[in-house]
């Protein structure tokens, strides 16, 4: 029975699910730098992830590899200082912090680029972030060494549906294609078949992590605003709208057909084992809706390194906090109510949750 004082000693781990957004995902990043301060306290055991939110999960689980929770760490902020000093957007923007925005010229370049078909170039222009996460994740490496379970989403061009890619089997084209815009890049292919950005069905995908053997407090970091401003009327807002819309539409419904099948398992005297891990399972949420609500949707291509910074900055800040507030709920009881969160009726940010 020597083992069983460690066992109990063992801390609560996380199970992680973040969203993709472009550059909005440099907030997740200080999320993350936060937590992993906190490693030894909250161990990090799977990680679902969505085109930004994939990059995160892989560059962090990589860091792992190479010096624990800091390697981690210095994983991560290295990917997105290269990010943030790919493209001279200094030329490219104006303002700074939460004022940062696309200049006219900019902007005009980027709605011209959206009339045309990725496809109707005369030249395929090499991709930068294949060659920034070639220089920095041995994905051969990764696959076959242990750490964090991996969930990747991509969206199967021809038939809509998700796949998820697993860290045994992860390789770059996967995390390629978990954020392949098809207005601005041309499908990814693996294996003969086209992949487009996995948030068009799954902004992150949630079941994975609900299986057996997973951590039993998850953690979500979401990106996507609760509310998305006022009525859209020009055809450009139009269509962004509808694009957001359609790009969380599927985290939505997967959040409320939890949030009803958590309700029915609670209620029921006798459960499978499944139903007794949703009842059992504790949630907790890190939103960064009062960061990223104001900024423009054109802002989740600015990938300028202060303002990736500003954003990471405004994430960890966000983090600290809740761990300050919730921390101690982790391996105990949820920080966040599924029911109110994402039942039927319109959604406002969570602004006072119980503390532990």
């Amino acid at each position: 029975m020597r083992w069983l004082p460690a066992l109990l000693r063992r801390p609560p781990s996380l199970a992680l699910a973040l969203q993709g957004g472009g550059a909005h995902g440099a907030f997740t990043w200080g999320v993350l730098d936060a937590l992993l301060e906190r490693f030894d306290e909250h161990p990090i055991e799977a990680i679902s992830g969505t085109s930004a939110g994939a990059m995160n999960a892989v560059v962090l689980a990589h860091g792992l590899l190479d010096g624990g929770a800091e390697g981690a760490r210095a994983a991560l902020a290295r990917f997105w200082h290269a990010v943030g000093t790919q493209l001279p957007f200094e030329w490219l923007t104006q303002g700074g912090g939460s004022e940062t925005a696309l200049t006219p010229a900019a902007r005009w370049w980027l709605q011209w680029s959206r009339l045309r078909s990725p496809y109707q170039r005369l030249t395929i222009e090499p991709d930068p972030l294949r060659s920034l996460l070639d220089a920095q994740v041995d994905f051969e490496r990764l696959r076959r060494s242990p750490g964090p379970q991996l969930h990747i989403a991509a969206t199967h061009a021809q038939s809509g549906r998700l796949r998820l890619f697993r860290r045994s089997e992860l390789t770059i084209d996967g995390v390629l294609a978990s954020a392949c815009l098809p207005m601005l890049q041309q499908a990814v292919m693996i294996d003969g078949e086209p992949y487009w950005d996995g948030g068009y069905s799954a902004n992150p995908a949630i079941f994975p992590l609900l299986g057996d053997g997973a951590a039993s407090d998850l953690l979500i970091v979401m990106l996507s605003p609760w509310q998305l401003g006022p009525l859209p009327t020009t055809p450009a807002e139009i269509q962004q709208r509808a694009m957001d819309i359609g790009f969380n539409a599927t985290f939505l419904r997967e959040m409320q057909a939890i949030t009803r099948a958590r309700a029915a398992a609670r209620r029921h005297w006798w459960r499978s084992r499944t139903e007794s891990r949703l009842a059992r399972l504790r949630w907790h949420l890190i939103d960064g809706h009062e960061t990223l609500a104001p900024l423009s949707p054109d802002s989740r291509l600015i990938a300028h390194r202060p303002f990736l910074e500003h954003l990471r900055d405004a994430g960890r800040a966000r983090a600290l906090a809740w761990l300050l507030q919730h921390g101690p709920s982790v391996g105990r009881h949820s920080s966040a109510d599924l029911g109110a969160l994402f039942g039927h009726h319109a959604p406002t940010p969570p602004r006072a949750m119980p503390a532990a």
